[in-house]
């Protein structure tokens, strides 16, 4: 089964907790503080696999969790580091943020890392605390949460050739004249329900992937039909060839196909509209043929396009445009920002957003202010004073008053909720 989006949640390991503790030896009055770091979260990992071709693996599973990193020890010792999780997908895979749909990494390449979620940071001992001014520091912090988020994956097919045309046409008999796929042929439309790559072999040293892909019907780019499932396959190629039905075996004026066709791609893509693409007269094995085909002659060559001969049923013309098909592809030269991708915005990670909250009067985000609620003990005195010299550093206080916070009223941060003191 070909199954081309995948919709799965990751989930990296949180950082472990540091370690309080001091060192007690016989004859050693005051060893001083020796608590350990914590060790830090294992991270979810996307690789690119040339041998796997579909995302169907994704049914079944859906979650991916690294184990958390392990708790630091005494004497020093940093807790163990959690376990990393690889998840393999098929080469060709796009990876989109579920929330925001931000593309956020394109796997193109055999062997090609993504990390799609960072384990958190193993908590600080102690013993990392300790100043001219403390010499015995009694906290210690928690370990970092780590990323978690839904992802969609999308498998868009890296064929160096794309076939496109109506159902029917001889798209998946031309694809088994010139390749060893054996896709199912037969007299009646959306035969082919998924993509079929074949390899073409020009001679033994030259060859190229070519694609057929399901056929387009009008209405194609809104997602009538097979729409976008499918049309997003012929975005990675560099050729097309678009096949037609000459001899009109269904009663339908190639001229009339040729034009759909074409503005379909257009209205999915303006970039794959300009795609190079060969026009391909195909049955021309078949009556009217020949009279068809010189009126579609003439009218594609008028767009300055190439229009090649062939029968996919004798096979007549078909070696001359793969030739052609692979001479094409070698001058293609890649648009500017062809991979148009859109990473996410590196923020300022001390940077908040102070708004209404859903069960408190407000509720403060921001990346750095999370991760410290996150990561300290509140029941620790100590602790507890580190937190509010970063609060007041962060200057969240002025902020809440410009918001109009009243004292007494509710704000949430994470987990935590308190309540708002003026001159706090």
């Amino acid at each position: 089964m070909f199954i081309d989006r995948a919709r799965i949640y990751v989930e990296a390991g949180d950082g472990g907790d540091g370690m309080s503790s001091f060192r007690r030896e016989k004859f050693v009055e005051k060893g001083g503080p020796n608590g350990g770091n914590g060790g830090r979260g294992g991270n979810v990992i996307l690789v690119a696999d040339k041998n796997l071709n579909t995302l169907i693996d994704f049914r079944y599973k859906r979650k991916y969790i690294a184990k958390r990193g392990g708790q630091g020890g005494t004497k020093n010792c940093t807790g163990m580091r959690g376990l990393d999780v690889i998840v393999k997908v098929p080469m060709g895979t796009l990876v989109r943020d579920d929330m925001t749909g931000v593309v956020m990494a394109d796997l193109t390449e055999d062997g090609q890392e993504y990390l799609i979620a960072k384990g958190g940071r193993g908590g600080k001992g102690n013993a990392c605390y300790v100043t001219s001014t403390n010499r015995a520091p009694t906290f210690a912090e928690k370990g970092e949460p780590g990323e978690n988020r839904w992802v969609k994956l999308e498998l868009k097919l890296l064929a160096d050739v794309g076939l496109v045309g109506y159902p029917s046409v001889g798209k998946s008999s031309i694809i088994a004249q010139v390749s060893a796929a054996r896709p199912e042929i037969a007299a009646y439309h959306f035969t082919t329900l998924t993509p079929v790559l074949g390899v073409v072999r020009i001679d033994e040293e030259r060859s190229f992937v070519l694609a057929d892909i399901p056929g387009l019907i009008e209405g194609a780019s809104e997602g009538v039909g097979l729409g976008h499932d499918f049309l997003r396959h012929v975005e990675r190629t560099k050729v097309l060839l678009h096949i037609i039905d000459v001899a009109g075996v269904d009663g339908r004026d190639p001229i009339e196909d040729f034009e759909k066709i074409n503005y379909e791609l257009k209205q999915y893509s303006e970039r794959l509209a300009r795609r190079k693409q060969v026009v391909v007269a195909n049955k021309m094995d078949l009556p009217e043929a020949e009279e068809n085909f010189a009126r579609l002659k003439e009218y594609v060559e008028a767009k300055g396009l190439e229009i090649f001969k062939a029968s996919a049923a004798t096979g007549e013309g078909l070696r001359e445009l793969m030739f052609k098909a692979y001479d094409m592809m070698l001058n293609y030269e890649p648009e500017e920002d062809e991979e148009d991708l859109s990473r996410l915005d590196e923020i300022d990670p001390d940077s908040f957003e102070i708004v209404p909250g859903n069960d408190t009067d407000y509720e403060v985000r921001g990346k750095n202010i999370e991760r410290l609620v996150a990561m300290t003990n509140f029941d620790n005195d100590e602790a507890l004073y580190r937190f509010q010299l970063i609060w007041k550093r962060l200057r969240i206080d002025e902020a809440l008053k410009e918001k109009g916070c009243q004292e007494g009223e509710t704000v949430r941060i994470r987990d935590m909720v308190f309540e708002y003191k003026d001159n706090y």
